[in-house]
């Protein structure tokens, strides 16, 4: 019988699924929000042909002019081997460049090259609105609450 053809479904290919055995979980809803909100990244970010970790490395080093490669790895959950990857990436764009601390000869601070900065201070720009389409069936409250208690799960905080 396997030559025979398999009875055809009653639901249309293109029909939305049920997902009612997965709305309970917060990790499903988390993952589905942050598909719409790397939307608005790409449509937003995309065009200055940066990913969103090389925005978050920018914005970090530019706010904080002494970080090393260990804290931003820290501060992103990004591995050790992967954000050198990373920041190759970034030093052969001409964003970034290394350079020893003349504090601790061991650590590697990460610097802007005057491009980066340039960069960052467009993308920054125009990350602060660039949610905003995708937030915008919130209040200005809403929002605020859902970062909260986002970041409260981010850091684990205990109330």
């Amino acid at each position: 019988m396997a030559d025979e053809p398999r009875a055809a479904s009653s639901a249309p290919h293109d029909a939305a699924l049920d997902q009612s055995g997965l709305m309970h979980l917060v990790g499903y809803a988390t993952t589905r929000a942050a598909v719409e909100l790397k939307k608005s990244f790409q449509k937003h970010l995309g065009p200055l042909k940066l990913k969103a970790v090389e925005f978050s490395i920018l914005v970090l080093v530019d706010t904080n002019p002494e970080v090393n490669q260990k804290q931003l790895g820290l501060a992103l959950d990004v591995s050790a081997p992967n954000l050198a990857v990373t920041l190759d990436r970034m030093v052969q764009q001409g964003w970034v460049r290394r350079e020893r601390s003349e504090r601790d000869r061991r650590a590697q601070l990460v610097k802007l090259t005057p491009e980066g900065q340039a960069l960052v201070t467009r993308a920054r720009k125009i990350g602060q609105t660039m949610e905003n389409d995708a937030l915008k069936v919130l209040t200005p409250g809403e929002r605020a609450l859902l970062m909260e208690l986002l970041h409260r799960l981010a850091h684990k905080r205990k109330r």
